[in-house]
């Protein structure tokens, strides 16, 4: 490792940028190595100062100091983690590789403290009788817990044995992250003719030659595995052989036999986490892991799970017929069946017959500037913020726009930055993370404002062209715009109970329940505006659009639902040695349950990063239908008070599910605003999954 002085690493000196920003054009890959191992160090000192201490433990000498602990690592691990999913490159993946193992030591090293335990226990123990506050109360049950469950109260060999296999999980979470991003940067389909391009519509074949050129290869076309390409390529491309190309490649993600393969990869970590399980005394990791969810239990989860399964298989039938009565009408050979690479695009010619919805009459209407002001507008409406441009504040990549966040008032709500564009060095899919969270309990007792990013992954219209969405990609950037105004609107003490840092089948109900007002037709009159005339959107369409929400919904929830199932199943085995082959186990699984499989699942156990690149959403990918049970139960409550923008039910969701990250029980945060606890015939509803007076 080169030697960088303090005085030359930007990481590692004051961030004197407004708002307390890192300088982005100063930092170099490099720089992250030895300002991670000096953070290190500083946040040691930290804790040991708080052990060292000789008063007997008590709130304020040992959980305030802790949760204030630790600063400059975590401001220097956001930008180093959000750099390495956002806008990576080799020197940046091999620094995460190198500090995979280094910085899971350092977090085994505080929760195996036993000093620091000792001194959190006894503070513990004597809770009730320290006249805590609900929030104090919240933090030290939240932080006793995070320690208990990090093997704080492992003895002896488990105690070693525990922290290697943490930081083994560490570098092959990493690996397994990085062999994705590979396949995905690496793969593309050349259009080279007209005849490549039959069906395509002019936005798919703008996203096309634009990406063509992220790439280096400007006058052409590309498909790639990015979701916003891939999709409307699946969608409308005529040609059924290149439709099969392009959905072998993007389902094969990481089961390519060599140095990017993820499938020894994927069973090393169902291996350590089931052993993982079993040191805490749990049979597997499910039950280790939903220990500590909303929904607490396996049983919980599946209940759940066999209300919407059988009723989606149902929904998936009755639209298959419908696919193949469109195919037949088409002249299409009986004979040839309905395989995955067919199923997108038969639905779309059955949309378009029933609804007269074709994605290239709405996307005019969705340019990407107007969706993100309306994103914007509607947080104004329900929560009187503020988003004004900042085009001075430092970002990491042209792609970027910063934004400072006001209230009404005009006071500072935090920073907001978005990132919506696809490209080489970003990973799949759609996130939202922090620089910074909210809290009061900064250096010296000082406020942090909030830093919020959210990541997205729309096709960039070609130079001189808008950007223009799907319906299903507004939905996204309203979906992790709601992640993010969790993390804007936090009003906690603590950093640890700040923003999005709840329990895991919470944290989805913010983000989704936001979703809901990009459908509102008061939201698209005021902003589907046609990119050329801007003209707004017609009634009649905003018609067709409502009418058709729940068209192919049995597609989606079978696809969902599977991968959900296929989670659990495979965390829930308590047998040491993880299945043989996980594509094999995969297929037997879903074949036994009766899925179809044309219709396929969201995400195979072999790119699943939800479960692979972290443990966040491992045995938890059931959380987004369980919180769909809290968003379409939560926004009836603005139905029954007769408008999307009641001012009363806005205040209660602000200040019961936004604000209040991780200080309340997310049961009785739910309860707070709704007034009761939630129903799961609303989702059932929004799914279309119910029969004609099915009681539920």
């Amino acid at each position: 490792m080169t030697t960088i002085p303090h005085a030359d690493n930007p990481l590692l000196q004051p961030w004197t940028s407004a708002f307390g920003l890192p300088d982005f054009a100063a930092i170099r890959p490099e720089h992250f190595e030895p300002a991670f191992r000096a953070a290190m160090d500083v946040h040691r000192q930290e804790l040991a100062a708080i052990v060292a201490d000789p008063a007997a433990p008590d709130f304020d000498n040992t959980l305030v100091p802790f949760d204030r602990s630790g600063r400059a690592l975590g401001r220097i691990a956001s930008v180093f983690y959000n750099l390495t999913a956002s806008h990576t490159n080799p020197a940046l993946q091999a620094v995460q590789r190198a500090m995979a193992g280094p910085l899971a030591a350092h977090d085994n090293a505080i929760y195996l403290d036993a000093g620091l335990f000792a001194r959190i226990e006894a503070v513990h123990e004597q809770r009730a009788a320290l006249g805590l506050t609900p929030e104090q109360l919240r933090l030290l049950e939240r932080v006793h817990l995070d320690f208990v469950r990090a093997g704080a109260r492992l003895q002896g060999e488990a105690r070693g044995r525990y922290a290697s296999v943490m930081e083994q999980l560490a570098a092959l979470t990493t690996r397994f992250a990085q062999n994705v991003l590979h396949d995905e940067s690496s793969w593309h389909l050349m259009l080279a003719d007209e005849s490549d391009m039959a069906g395509l519509p002019g936005f798919v074949r703008a996203a096309a030659r634009q990406a063509a050129e992220d790439r280096g290869l400007a006058g052409q076309a590309v498909i790639t595995l990015s979701r916003s390409l891939i999709v409307p390529f699946l969608t409308f491309s005529e040609r059924r052989d290149l439709r099969e190309q392009a959905w072998r490649a993007w389902t094969s993600r990481g089961e390519h036999a060599g140095e990017h393969d993820n499938r020894e990869a994927a069973r090393d970590i169902l291996r350590l986490r089931g052993e993982q399980a079993r040191l805490h005394g749990h049979a597997s990791y499910a039950d280790y892991a939903l220990a500590d969810t909303m929904a607490g239990t396996r049983t919980n989860v599946q209940q759940l799970l066999d209300q919407v399964w059988p009723r989606a298989l149902a929904a998936v039938q009755r639209e298959r017929a419908a696919l193949r009565e469109a195919m037949d009408a088409a002249g299409v050979d009986p004979a040839q069946a309905i395989e995955a690479w067919d199923w997108r695009y038969w639905a779309e010619k059955v949309r378009q017959d029933r609804y007269a919805i074709d994605d290239a009459e709405i996307k005019p209407y969705f340019p990407l500037p107007a969706m993100v002001q309306a994103a914007f507008d509607c947080a104004g409406r329900l929560f009187g913020l503020q988003f004004v441009e900042r085009a001075d504040l430092p970002v990491y990549h042209p792609d970027v726009k910063a934004y400072e966040v006001r209230n009404a008032d005009g006071s500072a709500v935090g920073v907001f930055l978005q990132d919506n564009f696809a490209r080489p060095s970003k990973r799949s899919g759609a996130w939202m993370s922090s620089l910074r969270w909210q809290s009061r309990n900064g250096v010296g007792g000082a406020a942090e404002l909030p830093v919020i990013l959210n990541n997205n992954n729309f096709a960039k219209g070609s130079p001189g062209e808008p950007t223009l969405l799907s319906a299903d990609d507004a939905r996204t950037l309203f979906h992790e715009f709601g992640h993010g105004l969790h993390g804007l609107l936090s009003n906690v003490h603590f950093e640890r109970l700040s923003g999005t840092q709840v329990l895991r089948d919470f944290v989805e109900l913010p983000s989704q329940i936001f979703e809901h007002w990009i459908t509102e037709p008061e939201v698209l009159k005021r902003h589907a505006r046609h990119w050329q005339t801007g003209e707004p959107i017609p009634d009649e369409l905003i018609e067709r659009l409502q009418a058709a929400r729940r068209f192919n919904q049995g597609y989606e929830t079978v696809r969902y639902t599977g991968s959900a199932i296929v989670d659990m199943a495979v965390h829930a085995r308590t047998e040491a040695e993880p299945p043989a082959d996980l594509c094999a186990f995969e297929a037997e699984l879903l074949a036994s349950l009766g899925h179809p499989p044309p219709v396929g699942i969201n995400h195979r156990l072999v790119h699943f990063q939800h479960l692979f690149s972290g443990s966040g959403y491992a045995a938890g990918y059931y959380v987004y239908l369980w919180a769909e049970v809290l968003d379409a139960d939560g926004y009836d409550a603005f139905v029954e008070a007769g408008s999307p923008f009641d001012p009363g039910v806005a205040a209660a969701l602000r200040q019961h599910i936004y604000a209040a990250g991780n200080s309340v029980e997310p049961g009785a945060a739910y309860a707070a605003f709704r007034g009761r606890g939630p129903s799961v015939r609303p989702l059932l509803e929004k799914r279309g999954l119910l029969e004609a007076g099915e009681p539920v």
